[in-house]
């Protein structure tokens, strides 16, 4: 099962309460005003490019401030012309990162 589909499963506002934060807060790190995350927090249908901020600010925990063009371009490099260093790449930052935790 992939990470969208997880997301797609689990309610905005339950994250949001999990994390203490009200919908000023959590709304506002994605670019999305308190009245547009209340739509969704109500059942409106949320599009894709949210789902995956809310995927990777609130869920994954990344500062999204940090992230550069660049590091995404040499991401999407290595996904379509090294997809093997990709993924060894992938698991070996995954286990580091569980070492430090």
């Amino acid at each position: 099962m992939t990470s969208v589909k997880t997301i797609e499963k689990i309610d905005a506002r339950e994250i949001r309460r999990k994390l203490g934060l009200n919908q000023q807060q959590f709304w506002s790190a994605l670019g999305v005003t308190q009245s547009g995350g209340s739509r969704y927090e109500s059942g409106r249908n949320m599009p894709k490019p949210v789902r995956e901020l809310l995927r990777l600010v609130h869920v994954e925990q990344i500062d999204i401030k940090t992230i550069k063009r660049e590091d995404l371009e040499v991401v999407e490099y290595l996904k379509q012309q090294e997809p093997e260093l990709f993924k060894s790449l992938k698991k070996s930052a995954r286990t580091h990162a569980k070492k430090a935790a």
